[in-house]
């Protein structure tokens, strides 16, 4: 079993590498590129990125690691905005390949491809979220998929414990090697995506129609959550349990790296 704090680090790599400081002017003296990582607060991300900005050489590129900002918003007060860009990565970052790059409306297309270089040259894998939204793609997808998982949990039709087992021993089991158009081109037959079409086009309608949708502020359904969550924990600490999943992830990143 692999070291916690070694999972994921490039051969040759150390984290005795890193340094730390309080001085935000120290640590941005000399960048090259920033990578933002605070609270997701967006009056308090763009006093920041201004701050940043101002701090930085002329040539260093600004990412936000921002789950859901934009970054028209986050740049509005940089006097530089065209050099700033969401880069944001999905826990565990170390782990993940999936970085989204979302410009801003005063981003220029250099920086955006500057980005993504440089994503791709640290061994991850970026997309370009071409058009602005709350969330980008990945956590509007997790909030949609969640969405009907906290309505089937408070109507009662599954416990906490059941969905997740539906969700990981079920679809997630194929979106971690596929994502869902091919699977559903797969799930058509020989006769593809067309077959797919054909044949569920009304069943998904139908279903899409029926969808749930709860009230996630609701401080008793948030109660049952709690208390489902902690009974599928059963006692097993977070350490624990992070690291489980990061030796999972570690083991399937290294199916589909051999999967060529």
């Amino acid at each position: 079993m692999a070291c916690p704090h070694t999972l994921g680090l490039t051969p040759g790599a150390s984290i005795n590498h890193l340094r730390f400081t309080s001085d935000l002017g120290k640590a941005l003296r000399d960048a090259d590129l920033v990578q933002e990582n605070g609270p997701e607060r967006e009056a308090f991300k763009i006093k920041l990125f201004a701050e940043i900005d101002a701090k930085t050489p002329p040539a260093a590129m600004l990412a936000s690691s921002s789950s859901g900002i934009t970054m028209s918003r986050i740049q509005s007060e940089c006097a530089h905005p065209e050099r700033t860009v969401i880069g944001h990565p999905f826990t565990p970052p170390h782990l993940i390949p999936l970085v989204e790059v979302v410009g801003g409306a005063k981003t220029s297309p250099e920086t955006v491809q500057r980005a993504l270089a440089f994503y791709t040259k640290m061994g991850r894998h970026p997309i370009h979220i071409k058009k602005e939204v709350k969330g980008h793609v990945g956590n509007r997808l997790q909030a949609a998929l969640y969405r009907e998982i906290v309505y089937l949990v408070e109507q009662d039709v599954v416990s906490v414990a059941d969905v997740d087992a539906a969700v990981h021993l079920g679809p997630g089991l194929r979106w971690g090697l596929m994502g869902p158009n091919l699977l559903f081109h797969l799930g058509g037959g020989a006769g593809g995506m067309t077959h797919f079409f054909e044949q569920f086009t009304g069943p998904m309608t139908a279903w899409w129609a029926d969808l749930g949708n709860p009230s996630l502020a609701n401080p008793e359904l948030q109660e049952k959550f709690i208390k489902g969550v902690q009974e599928e924990v059963a006692g097993r600490s977070f350490e624990t349990l992070a690291h489980e999943r990061d030796e999972l992830l570690m083991g399937l990143l290294k199916l589909l790296a051999g999967k060529g």
